[in-house]
């Protein structure tokens, strides 16, 4: 059955004001939100979910943002896995994408999706193939199932939301969260001003600086060191990796989250102190 008048607007009105929250971020500086002390009291960092709706919902229950009102949570990658409609075999992830955008309505300050390589590939229309099937073309068909004539209206609404996104999350000591990190960055350099100037359309477009940031595949030490360097931190926690184990620390800079599997990580770090790569290896923990 498609969805009700009433209930597709609520949820074109819903991504627009997300992406009205993205720009009004307390601390967004550029296309990075910079968390303080005075901001936040501690983050909740999370991997990539890929429409997994259970760890969605432990994320949140271990949240428990109402509970917590000086804690921020940093989201990633639901877009594209997880339950498909058995009419049509679409993918279902647009509805956790929905959620986030509600979440972000519900908590404007606390709420932080950073964009990531699926989002930027709905974004750009650019095709991602995965065992054979075309996810951008199973979205579709999602979506199609869901809001029948009005799925494009509703794919559009998306949009806005999605290029208003952080691509960065930055905590005190010199954290820095992103969905991945360029390659080669230590013989090739990177643009940086990707954070700091306005974005363009053709910034969310094939093999610009945000490409390259969010399809990143380098985990080398040197790759590692010379991208912290470049944005002056000291840690650099990401998602874009599958982690059998829920997550993974390839060198002595990077931790990689990953949500989107039975074993899943999460980290939540307190604004308040400096921690060191180790210190923060510690605090990960499983959502089960």
């Amino acid at each position: 059955m498609v969805a009700s008048i009433e209930y597709i607007e609520k949820v074109i009105a819903a991504f627009g004001q997300a992406a009205g929250a993205n720009r009004q971020t307390p601390g967004r500086e550029g296309n990075i939100v910079v968390l303080t002390p005075e901001l936040a009291e501690d983050v909740m960092i999370t991997g990539d979910l890929h429409g997994h709706r259970r760890n969605f919902n432990l994320i949140k229950k271990i949240a428990r943002l109402d509970h917590h009102p000086g804690r921020h949570l940093i989201l990633q990658e639901v877009c594209h896995g997880g339950p498909t409609y058995p009419q049509n075999g679409g993918c279902m992830s647009h509805t956790m994408l929905e959620d986030v955008a509600k979440l972000k309505v519900q908590y404007p300050g606390r709420i932080h999706f950073i964009l990531g390589n699926h989002e930027l590939a709905e974004l750009a229309d650019y095709p991602i193939q995965k065992n054979r099937q075309m996810l951008n073309l199973l979205f579709r068909l999602g979506l199609q199932q869901m809001y029948g004539p009005a799925a494009d209206k509703v794919r559009d609404s998306f949009f806005p939301f999605l290029r208003s996104c952080p691509l960065a999350v930055v905590l005190p000591g010199g954290v820095f969260v992103t969905h991945s990190v360029p390659e080669n960055v230590d013989t090739q350099g990177f643009d940086k001003t990707i954070f700091t100037r306005e974005l363009e359309d053709l910034d969310f477009y094939e093999r610009t600086g945000i490409f390259q940031l969010v399809w990143g595949r380098d985990y080398r030490q040197e790759n590692a060191d010379a991208f912290s360097q470049l944005v002056g931190a000291k840690v650099l926690i990401n998602g874009h990796e599958p982690c059998p184990e829920g997550f993974n620390a390839p060198n002595q800079t990077q931790i990689i989250l990953d949500c989107c599997a039975e074993k899943a990580s999460y980290a939540i770090l307190p604004t308040n102190v400096a921690l060191t790569h180790n210190e923060i290896l510690q605090r990960v923990k499983k959502l089960a």
